[in-house]
């Protein structure tokens, strides 16, 4: 009743080694435009104009964002750790391509439980008496690269008495992958502390110089691990958060970067010329980062949108119906999708969703262990993600890498939903 195994498969995962190298190679490409985004406040605002008329969250975020701005950032110091999601779609004559879901730039989950699951197939290739398999399982350790950002984020800020503060849910399910990058931490003689929204608003505070303070503690660094869906927040919990936001201590991610995860400003990038604008200069990594887009659709108001809705809805699977939300389990598809956009076709509460093309990845069979689950074999599909980590100083880029990977699998018959949701399980990948 206490505790629960994490999910994982049977057996490793075939993964196209040239689309996991593309992953790889293009993730300091996503760093970089992932930062540019939180620092243009005019593409923001232009971007999420539509949805935070009719999205009351994405609508408070941006309010703390205008907020913090118009008082001046008391912040210098710029910590990001994202983790961008593709799945390999196989095109008509049966050739796999790279394709992204997302970039999820807030609380993104399992670096820290992934650092242990190729240790886990690797002893499952051996029982089978396949250990020439297991010797090609790549080593993968993404808490030690999170913890690498963290710590120099830390050090940055310049005080030694300072904490790390994980900021937490009031009942957390996912405390050991959370754990693994604390305790990279704690070795490197970083204090850790756990607090939820609850106790920042009743004991934090700030001094003159925006310092946070914590129980009478420094707080040097704010790792969300929670805050990213409407239900995460009551008033207090806003209050504590525009707290956070006003503070000097480095959040990861601070608030506009929260924003630039956001599906609109992912539809958005798709246009023509965004990349460029958004990265002048940079036309190898725009090149990188564009070959990995799935068509995406606005739904805003007009004939564009008009033209994409009767579309989908006339064949509403080959398309992905996508709210403002992290977190998984908030997709539709199919027939759910179709009932869904009849009923607001005609009204702006369209524009809080995005459109994108279905992916079709090429299914595979696979045990998925589950506590008390039957044992089957299952068809199933993955979703690859790569860790990338950044900080910046000022307008200085003191570090930008990819930090490991994670494999995600489910059975074929679940549309949507990684494994907080209950519906993938971890994996790692086995490169052919």
């Amino acid at each position: 009743q206490v505790v629960n195994y994490a999910p994982f498969t049977l057996l490793p995962s075939a993964v196209p080694s040239a689309l996991f190298e593309q992953a790889y190679a293009v993730q300091q490409d996503f760093n970089l435009l992932v930062d540019a985004i939180s620092q243009n406040k005019e593409f923001l605002e232009h971007t999420l104009a539509s949805t935070i008329k009719v999205d009351d969250f994405t609508a408070r975020l941006f309010r703390i964002h205008t907020q913090v701005l118009e008082e001046g950032l008391a912040q210098s110091v710029f910590l990001g750790i994202n983790r961008s999601d593709y799945m390999f779609d196989c095109g008509v004559d049966g050739t796999a391509a790279l394709k992204q879901i997302e970039i999820n730039t807030i609380a993104a989950s399992f670096g820290g439980l992934t650092s242990r699951t190729a240790a886990v197939h690797g002893q499952v290739l051996k029982v089978l008496g396949k250990s020439k398999e297991a010797s090609c399982l790549l080593p993968n350790n993404p808490s030690k690269g999170l913890a690498l950002g963290i710590a120099k984020a830390w050090e940055l800020y310049g005080s030694q008495s300072a904490v790390v503060m994980f900021l937490v849910e009031e009942v957390q399910r996912n405390i050991f992958d959370q754990r693994c990058v604390e305790n990279e931490l704690w070795n490197r003689n970083i204090r850790v502390i756990r607090k939820r929204f609850r106790d920042v608003f009743e004991k934090g505070s700030l001094d003159d110089a925006k310092r946070l303070y914590m129980d009478g503690q420094e707080v040097a660094v704010v790792y969300y691990r929670e805050g990213y869906v409407p239900k995460n927040y009551d008033q207090q919990n806003w209050e504590a958060r525009l707290l956070l936001e006003r503070s000097r201590a480095v959040k990861c991610p601070d608030i506009a970067t929260q924003l630039a995860g956001t599906k609109k400003v992912q539809q958005e990038l798709s246009r023509p010329g965004t990349l460029e604008r958004l990265l002048p200069g940079r036309a190898e990594a725009v090149a990188r980062i564009r070959a990995t887009f799935a068509g995406l659709y606005s739904l805003d108001v007009g004939e564009e949108g008009d033209k994409i809705t009767a579309a989908a809805i006339a064949d509403p699977n080959q398309f992905v119906l996508k709210p403002q939300r992290e977190g998984g389990g908030n997709n539709l598809y199919g027939e759910e999708l179709r009932q869904v956009l009849e009923k607001i076709r005609d009204s702006p509460e369209r524009t809080s969703y995005i459109l994108m093309d279905k992916i079709n990845p090429q299914p595979a069979m696979n045990y998925l262990l589950r506590a008390h689950s039957p044992l089957q074999v299952s068809e199933c599909i993955s979703e690859l993600g790569i860790f990338g980590v950044y900080v910046r100083q000022g307008k200085e880029m003191v570090m930008n890498k990819a930090a490991g990977h994670l494999l995600r699998t489910k059975a074929i018959e679940h549309a949507d939903g990684g494994v907080a949701a209950g519906v993938a399980v971890l994996d790692t990948p086995y490169l052919v």
